[in-house]
């Protein structure tokens, strides 16, 4: 099995690992095939680091960042909403209000983020005790893919924010290899 690309970037691409939990469409040749993060988690880790790099000087409402990124503040919104129920963002009232991080940017994983927004973090439901298809008698993927996903889980705990918000010198890659 080939390895797993883990990108990070210092741009609004924040992290460019790509986790798709549905359809991947067939690919040109030569072409890559990615997993990849739906546009909430890629929003929330924006928002994330975007409130780190300001949390010294004030509260971020959802416009100012949406417009700072480009993204839709509507959405945005419920983005923010999302990370707050998790207790990873805090929402603070009034007229200088807006979102601040509720724990230090070195406290919050970009797992964190990326589960507080879809979920579990699944590259397909047999990883898990309750996914079983027809072919769970005689499957020979499941426990390797358990491995990549287990990988993929645990470079994804140990990505804080902090980490993110630096400014690398040239982009890290890490490569996951099963």
């Amino acid at each position: 099995m080939e390895g797993f690309e883990l990108t990070f970037a210092s741009d609004t691409t924040i992290l460019q690992l790509r986790l798709n939990q549905s359809y991947i469409p067939e690919r040109a040749e030569g072409s890559r095939t990615m997993f990849k993060l739906s546009k909430k988690a890629d929003y929330g880790l924006i928002a994330v680091k975007h409130l780190a790099l300001h949390r010294h000087q004030h509260a971020c409402s959802a416009n100012e960042i949406a417009e700072e990124y480009g993204i839709s503040a509507t959405l945005m919104a419920k983005v923010l909403q999302k990370l707050a129920h998790h207790s990873l963002v805090a929402a603070k009232h009034g007229s200088s209000g807006g979102y601040q991080l509720a724990k230090e940017p070195g406290q919050i994983s970009a797992l964190d983020v990326i589960s507080a927004i879809d979920g579990p973090v699944l590259i397909t439901s047999c990883v898990t005790s309750h996914g079983n298809c027809d072919a769970t008698e005689k499957c020979s993927v499941r426990e390797p893919l358990r491995r990549v996903n287990e990988s993929i889980l645990n470079v994804l705990s140990t990505v804080t924010i902090s980490q993110m918000s630096e400014e690398p010198h040239e982009p890290a890659l890490i490569a996951l290899r099963t």
